[in-house]
């Protein structure tokens, strides 16, 4: 019996350390610990629950973090459907000056979840708008300077954006303002201003 437990915790934990110690109800299940299990190392304290179903083993919060730790958190919450974009893709590109309130989420138009803590924007990506990181997705950053265009987010922070983006050589003009085409009128608007204000 000690040795199933002690099998239980390391497929878990590999699991998790993929996720940044986050995992679900479900995973745990997976793993071999039943919902009662559950609930006791949620109640000990051995587990920290993080919101519903969703657990981060302890020893995780004690590590210094990059940042993005959150995020992983909304991909499972959403069961790998959302995918990390607009404002805060930026930041997590490390782009501008975007620093976002909330977390901005895309999903598939027929997703149900909802939270406050989150703005959801409703849409079908393309594999190539999307990058995969430890344990959750983001658009790239083309896509990410187009939706905040789209959205009519601050014009300086799009400026910058697409500056550095440029700088950094991660995208193009031409990858940019096609970007900004799939998008419409209002972010083509938003990326050619930017890119008429390094000319």
């Amino acid at each position: 019996m000690l040795r199933d437990r002690t099998d239980s915790r390391a497929t878990l934990w590999r699991t998790a350390a993929g996720q940044r110690g986050y995992f679900t109800a479900a995973q745990a299940l997976e793993a071999g610990y039943s919902y009662q299990a559950q609930r006791y190392h949620a109640q000990h304290g051995n587990w920290l629950v993080i919101d519903r179903a969703l657990y981060r083993f302890r020893e995780f919060s004690d590590l210094p973090g990059e940042g993005d730790e959150q995020l992983v958190r909304w991909s499972l919450w959403s069961k790998g459907r959302a995918v990390v974009s607009h404002a805060t893709a930026l930041a997590v590109h490390d782009l501008g000056t975007a620093n976002p309130s909330r977390v901005h989420l895309t999903v598939p138009r027929g997703f149900r979840q909802k939270s406050d803590a989150v703005t959801l924007h409703r849409a079908e990506l393309a594999d190539s708008d999307i990058e995969g990181r430890a344990g959750y997705r983001v658009t790239v950053p083309s896509r990410a300077i187009a939706e905040c265009a789209a959205d009519g987010d601050d014009q300086d922070v799009i400026d910058g954006a697409v500056a550095e983006a440029l700088e950094q050589g991660i995208v193009t003009r031409r990858k940019l303002l096609h970007a900004a085409q799939l998008l419409g009128a209002g972010a083509e608007l938003g990326v050619e201003r930017a890119l008429g204000a390094l000319s």
